[in-house]
């Protein structure tokens, strides 16, 4: 009997935070593209800088952390958290480079060409524009600014976490006759202290934060008619910054910003109340330890090493950048007024091609299954069902579990609302929701003040789960009405991030809900689970077994494939998995868009799995998983992506989907994510990322095709007579339909 093969070594595995960067590198090229509307270009651009940003905050700040308490365990990849650090640090320099060569070299030019000018440095000013910007820093930024010199008698100040600042180098003025009182309030500050007394106070470094409550950038007057110019704000301070230290002389001045440890400890077994716990290190998160340093490639030296010292910063931890720090601004400049020509046209998402426009909810859902598909299908329904739960005098009772949510969230206001008509309403609020804790703890308090059951989440669990539960009586008895998802309850992403969802009232998932609820409420795991399949505790075996069966299906000579997308692929145990599958021969097609620790290509190991990603418009996000199973396909949709964290430490949920033509149409949708030949990238056998060509064959981008096919049901319906539609699932049958 031959040995069986290690499916495990460390060389079939990437690096969870190298793969990131590749895919913010996949977003770095929509900004490139030349054939994208150029302020869609400015958006992508933006986006890599945010997604930077957390990428520091959070991985790179616990990688950190593990090296200064010497932890030295490999990852899956066989690399230290030393090492991971040192292979980031040589991969995001290199990114950061990347980026400003994208916005100096391509987009900057590509601006001026469409008449749009942004003003590198105030001394390109003319004298019109002069005049006009220290006229505005006068009225509208002097007076919220607030200088802040250091000497020997005022520290450093705490710098917070991801704000601009500008620093400079000062030296007292000499005084003369006609400046006697120059310097009177220093000297008498002096001594007051008792410190000894100077002629001249020398102060070495001032520094002032550029406020983040005004715009970043300002319209200012044109040199020719027709072009719109901006200047940053930092430019405008830096012009104006000798009015913020009157008695001295600046003899130079640079922008910085630092990037700070984001990533919250929260000892939830020992705090008594977990919300206070978290509002405690929420306070702690702008003034975490100091671990990037971006600054203007032509700083003074001398003031460089101030902020050095300072923050207690590396050498390697300080990007010098050719360029404005911060181009997260751009996000905000490609939604300039007046140039709709330059940016693709807004998508309004459509109304639910499974629902008949009829009010009534309920009715229709109690008359079959209904599947949604946003953003491409309105979020409305998802609403309504919470909004009409709350009103309907039959609902007794109404459950959800919120991860993020909206600031101005009509489903928190439905809640609210049901607990003050009576209801019975229980939420859980999950406090732990990363970069939403602050958010999520202010409707925690609104919802218990409105009357409603609120839970705090699990101790050492997220619940990332997305389900909503309500109980109504009818002239049958009591009936469960079921909403679960792929995506948060959040109405404004659902406009940008690709997500599906289900409403049943399936008895069997109904009474699988209602163990949830327990179970998150009370502890009361139940004995069997119907139709739902639960993280942590049986999420990760059902997954492996049903991978497993496609293995044995094809050793025993028959077909079997996998066909999965999510997020992000990292779990080791899910990899080896495939790696075995796939050496049996089975099919495996994945749409990642993320992050992916799997290889292709490795001989007698990955030769049968592709792997693909997809970065277009919106933001891919659902889960969609599909096992042929010998002919008796299985469909599921769900929360979790094939990550530890969902699969081990995260309340997730699967669901499957049964009903033969929604069933049809999800495996419609991932044949059309696998066929895109526009937006897709390639993972190859040496760990880039190739986009896929048409080659001959008819262009399709897997966005745009849903977009049309949305409205085109939409237009369908407007157009029928009949008072219930025929649903039939998405058809390709058209190639006019799918040319982009």
């Amino acid at each position: 009997m031959s040995e069986k093969k290690n499916f495990s070594k460390p060389e079939y595995f990437y690096n969870r935070e190298l793969s990131w960067i590749l895919f913010n590198y996949r977003v770095l090229e929509e900004a490139q593209d030349k054939t994208l509307p150029l302020l869609d270009r400015l958006k992508f651009l933006s986006i890599t800088a945010s997604n930077l940003d957390e990428f520091f905050m959070i991985r790179v700040a616990s990688l950190k952390d593990m090296v200064q308490v010497n932890y030295t365990k490999k990852d899956i990849a066989g690399m230290t958290p030393q090492k991971q650090l040192e292979e980031i640090n040589k991969a995001t320099h290199k990114l950061v480079g990347e980026q400003y060569e994208t916005y100096n070299k391509m987009l900057l030019p590509a601006l001026k060409k469409e008449h749009i000018l942004i003003i590198d440095h105030h001394e390109d000013l003319d004298d019109r524009q002069s005049k006009y910007v220290d006229s505005y820093f006068h009225s509208e930024v002097y007076p919220v600014l607030t200088p802040m010199a250091v000497d020997s008698s005022r520290p450093f100040p705490l710098i917070r976490n991801k704000s601009l600042n500008i620093g400079a180098i000062l030296t007292a003025k000499q005084h003369d006759q006609n400046q006697k009182n120059n310097g009177q309030f220093h000297e008498l500050y002096m001594s007051h202290t008792g410190k000894k007394k100077k002629k001249h106070v020398e102060i070495d470094f001032a520094t002032v934060q550029v406020p983040s409550g005004l715009p970043r950038f300002v319209e200012i007057p044109s040199a020719d008619e027709g072009d719109k110019t901006f200047i940053l704000l930092e430019q405008i301070i830096e012009k104006n910054i000798d009015k913020l230290f009157l008695n001295y002389e600046v003899m130079s001045v640079f922008p910085y910003r630092v990037m700070r440890n984001a990533d919250l400890t929260i000892e939830e077994d020992e705090a008594a109340d977990l919300l206070m716990e978290i509002e405690r290190q929420l306070k702690k998160r702008q003034w975490g330890e100091a671990i990037r340093l971006e600054v203007e490639d032509s700083i003074d030296e001398s003031l460089l090493q101030t902020l050095k010292e300072e923050l207690k910063i590396n050498e390697v931890d300080i990007f010098k950048i050719n360029g404005p720090l911060d181009l997260t601004f751009l996000m905000k400049l490609s939604g300039i007024e007046g140039r709709d020509e330059l940016r693709s046209q807004k998508y309004i998402p459509q109304p639910a091609k499974w629902l008949n426009g009829e009010n009534n909810l309920f009715a229709q859902i109690k008359e079959h299954d209904i599947l949604l598909h946003h953003p491409y299908e309105t979020f409305d329904p998802v609403v309504d069902f919470v909004r009409q739960a709350a009103k309907d005098k039959d609902v007794l009772a109404i459950k959800q579990t919120l991860y993020r949510v909206s600031s101005n969230s009509p489903i928190i206001a439905s809640l609210a609302e049901a607990a003050e008509n009576g209801k019975q309403v229980t939420v859980l609020v999950e406090l732990k929701a990363r970069f939403d804790e602050e958010n999520n703890i202010i409707w925690a308090r609104k919802l218990e003040q409105a009357g409603c059951h609120v839970i705090y989440g699990l101790v050492g669990l997220k619940t990332h789960s997305k389900i909503t539960l309500v109980v109504r009586r009818e002239e049958d008895g009591i009936i469960r009405y079921v909403h679960l998802g792929t995506g948060n309850y959040n109405d404004s992403t659902a406009k940008l991030y690709t997500d599906m969802g289900l409403l049943t009232h399936q008895k069997a998932i109904g009474e699988d809900a209602t163990a949830v609820f327990n179970m998150l409420s009370g502890y009361s795991e139940p004995a069997a689970w119907n139709k739902l399949i639960v993280a942590p505790l049986w999420l990760r075996d059902r997954f492996l077994q049903m991978i497993n069966r496609e293995r044995d299906f094809a050793l025993a000579g028959k077909r079997a494939f996998i066909r999965a997308k999510m997020n992000s692929l990292c779990d080791a145990q899910i990899i080896s998995a495939l790696y075995e599958a796939s050496a049996a021969g089975v099919k495996i097609d994945l749409v990642i868009r993320g992050i992916c620790c799997l290889k292709t290509g490795i001989p007698g190991v990955s030769e049968n799995i592709s792997v693909r990603s997809i970065v277009g418009d919106f933001l891919e996000h659902s889960r969609i998983f599909y096992f042929h199973n010998n002919g008796f396909e299985e469909v599921y949709m769900g929360s979790a992506d094939w990550m530890p964290r969902n699969l081990d430490k995260r309340v997730e949920i699967l669901f499957p989907v049964e009903d033969a033509a929604l069933k049809e149409e999800v495996i419609h949708i991932l044949e059309i994510q696998l066929a895109d030949n526009l937006k897709a990238r390639e993972l190859q056998t040496d760990g880039t990322y190739q986009r896929v060509r048409p080659n001959g064959k008819e262009k399709l981008s897997a966005q745009e095709y849903f977009k049309k096919m949305a409205v085109r049901a939409a237009q369908e319906r407007k157009e029928t007579t009949h008072s219930h539609r025929t649903f039939e699932p998405l058809r390709h049958e058209n190639p006019e339909n799918a040319d982009i």
